[in-house]
Formats: C-alpha cells, structure tokens, sequence
C-alpha cells in the first residue's frame, strides 16, 4: 500500500502524444488517492524513437488515423474537450522545455496542463513561440521570458539529461509512468496502476521471470 514518504509517480511525457494530454488527467487523482506526488518528466519522443529503432504512430498513414479516431472516442467518453492540434507531427521541443522544472519552477504542473491542454483542446501550434508565451501569460507567469528561457545551455541540457534518464529506466514510449521501478506505458494502464498502488498488482514473478528469458525463436530483417 502507498502512503506517506513513498516516492513520487514520474509521468514521463511528451505534448506530441495526445495520450499524454489523456493520460494526465488521471494521473494526478489516483496519486493523491494514494499519498503520492507526481512528477512531471518531459521527454523527447522523437529520441526515444530513434534510440529504440521505432516510427511514431503518426509516420505509418494508417496508423495515424486510428490514433486519432482512438483518441476522440476516448476523450469524447470521458467528457474532455479535444479538438487536435494546428499541425500533428509538430516539433514539441520549446513546450518540453517550458515543462522542465528548470523552466516552470514550482508551477510546473500548471504549465503541464496549460500546454497539454492548449495543444490538444484549442489547437495550438507549438511551433509558434507568441503562442506558448501567451498560454504562460494565462497563468499569470512572465510568458515570453520564460520561452526566452529554453534557448539558455543548461535547459537544453536538462531536457537531454531528462530524456538519458527515462531511457536508463526502460522507457520506449509516451506517456511513461514510472511506479516504484515498474513501468506502466500508455493512457489504458489506469487500472493497472490502480492495482499496483494497492498491492494488488496480478503479476506473477515466477512466471515473468520465465517470459523474460524465453529464447528468440526469430528475427525480422530491418
């Protein structure tokens, strides 16, 4: 069971997933449920797909269109506004940025949600820095010093540094939550997580043990 002193769940995210705009509505109810924070991870797909030898689902057509239909249902389910973005795939970059603590400070979750929604509710383009900015202003937050803030040396880093880590830690994808070591990929893993804060998480130790070394039978040429 979770409780106080436990660590914090670190959402690894990047604003390019519509999932991720999903995913974190939810994400911060069950933590609290469970006396946990949340940490938000900002992390670029683009190098995590390149590291892992993956396409995004928005470079293979079909694909695209799914996610898409996939998404709306699902927010249209859950009785969340969703109109897409200007333009999809958009280079998320400076909205990953503003998203790091270095940048947001101890408003970071309010920027993460400013951003998440305002990419996959009201359309905005990412890729126009007068827009990010004027979404900060929103928050009462000085907009254009902190989109002037992410060209600095050591943010550049720390996004980099922050991509490194979720790597190290086994992540392929986005959104990422990160339990007490156990990875939970993807908007559908509410009830698992659910489960896993609970101590009840069905996962069997001895037979993952065994799927985990089961031999390659075959390999695809690439």
């Amino acid at each position: 069971m979770s409780g106080a002193g436990d660590p914090p769940i670190r959402f690894c995210f990047d604003p390019i997933s519509p999932y991720a705009y999903l995913a974190w509505q939810w994400v911060r109810p069950i933590a609290a449920a469970h006396g946990r924070a949340v940490e938000p991870v900002p992390i670029l797909f683009a190098a995590v797909l390149n590291h892992w030898g993956q396409l995004g689902p928005a470079e293979i057509v079909p694909k695209r269109r799914h996610t898409f239909a996939h998404v709306v249902r699902l927010a249209r389910s859950r009785g969340l506004p969703f109109t897409g973005p200007a333009c999809h795939p958009f280079n998320p970059v400076t909205a990953l940025r503003l998203c790091l603590p270095e940048v947001a400070g101890p408003r970071q979750h309010d920027v993460v949600d400013a951003l998440l929604t305002a990419v996959w509710a009201n359309r905005l383009d990412p890729g126009d820095p007068a827009q990010l900015a004027a979404v900060l202003d929103g928050l009462g937050l000085d907009g254009a010093s902190l989109v002037t803030r992410t060209h600095d040396p050591d943010v550049k880093a720390a996004l980099r540094a922050s991509t490194d880590s979720a790597l190290t830690a086994g992540v392929f994808g986005v959104p990422t939550l990160l339990v007490d070591g156990e990875l939970f990929w993807g908007d559908d893993q509410r009830p698992f997580v659910e489960a896993f804060l609970r101590g009840e998480d069905p996962l069997d130790d001895e037979l993952m043990g065994t799927l985990d070394t089961l031999p390659v039978g075959a390999t695809r040429r690439r």
